[in-house]
């Protein structure tokens, strides 16, 4: 005897999780935002927090992540002028979601070492 499965239609896509996920799943977006939710950075600090992000790069995605509101950039009036970057309220709330991935990918996603280690038990 054949079952029977009932067949619903698919999720329509949202724009706003479609253009949130466009924007929070640019590269480098979410390591940014991680760093950022830990504290208050220089671009220095954060470059050197990012393994291989060029300073190109990261100009470019903090310049993004300022004007979508998601970043703060302060510039410190001192000799030499500080530029700090903070997460905005905004960017903040965030952190739910990137706890989250952070959780699931503690415990599915394997690191390079691992990934290379089974690959030598199978040989």
């Amino acid at each position: 005897m054949r079952h029977r499965h009932s067949r619903t239609p698919p999720r329509a896509l949202c724009s706003r999780f479609h253009q949130a996920s466009e924007l929070i799943g640019r590269r480098w977006t979410g390591a940014i935002i991680f760093v950022l939710l830990g504290s208050t950075c220089r671009f220095a600090t954060l470059r050197d927090a990012i393994p291989d992000i060029t300073d190109r790069m990261l100009s470019e995605r903090l310049q993004e992540l300022e004007q979508e509101g998601l970043v703060e950039r302060t510039v410190v009036p001192e000799t030499p002028v500080r530029v700090e970057y903070a997460l905005s309220k905004k960017g903040r709330a965030l952190r739910p979601a990137i706890d989250a991935i952070a959780d699931w990918s503690r415990a599915w996603v394997k690191t390079a070492a691992a990934r290379n280690s089974s690959l030598k038990s199978q040989t």
